[in-house]
């Protein structure tokens, strides 16, 4: 029997809705990182996550999204900016009900990341 995918170990598109909803939250709830959204559709920001996501988890979707670099060079974003990110979306990973190593696989794509995303 093949393994099933982490997407769908996730519980699917609904399930990824429902963590980057509550990733969200979380970090437009802080005031170090919230700033950085003041001017961005928020609802299509939480769909062009929620691709992220699922393209990540091995989901059926393709993620069209800019180059990471370039997607986020005009932020000016910090070590701490990332990791305060970071860690946001682990707390609604837990929260949301997903397997410590389906967080941790998440965790560490978005890990692999951080040089693009802050230009180093």
């Amino acid at each position: 029997m093949p393994t099933q995918s982490l997407y769908a170990r996730l519980g699917g598109h609904e399930a990824v809705e429902a963590v980057v909803s509550d990733f969200y939250d979380r970090v437009l709830a802080d005031d170090s990182v919230a700033h950085y959204f003041d001017d961005i559709d928020m609802v299509e920001q939480r769909a062009h996550q929620v691709k992220f996501i699922s393209a990540v988890a091995g989901g059926p979707v393709e993620y069209d999204g800019a180059d990471m670099r370039a997607a986020h060079d005009h932020l000016d974003l910090s070590g701490e900016d990332f990791d305060a990110i970071a860690e946001h979306l682990a707390a609604a990973l837990d929260e949301n009900g997903v397997a410590p190593e389906d967080a941790d696989a998440i965790l560490d794509e978005v890990a692999a990341l951080r040089a693009p995303i802050l230009g180093q």
